[in-house]
């Protein structure tokens, strides 16, 4: 279990679910690969799990970006951040703060971009989430 995704990265509300959506951008629809978390700027960002750091740095439309490896297949992503606290190959805890919730890259305020990948697919985080 400690390798599955299973809590809130953040404190905060959906803003922004899995799924088809009008993008603020363009006003097309567009498939949206994770949830956006609303949240104060500076808040803290946590791994879901257990696992190892595979890119710390920026990445185009998610701004500051962590993404962890969690092994069996399964990713996350925390996207947006105004401070990754995390480098490559750092091993993680579940509950670890890895972030800072920011509004760097493609974003229209301060809040989390999350995402999880099983086999590099996109998959409803809400799947994962144990806690309310």
């Amino acid at each position: 279990l400690q390798s599955t995704p299973s809590i809130w990265p953040t404190r905060g509300w959906v803003t922004s679910g899995f799924g088809y959506r009008k993008s603020p951008f363009t006003g097309l629809q567009e498939k949206h690969e994770g949830w956006d978390i609303g949240a104060r700027s500076g808040s803290p960002v946590r791994a879901t799990a257990d696992g190892v750091v595979s890119v710390a740095g920026r990445e185009r439309g998610y701004g500051k970006l962590i993404e962890i490896d969690h092994g069996y297949g399964v990713v996350t992503r925390y996207g947006h951040n105004s401070k990754n606290m995390v480098k490559v190959g750092k091993k993680v805890k579940r509950g670890q703060i890895v972030a800072l919730v920011g509004s760097t890259g493609r974003s229209t305020g301060p809040h989390l971009h999350y995402e999880v990948l099983v086999s590099g697919v996109p998959t409803n985080p809400k799947n994962y989430i144990l806690e309310d």
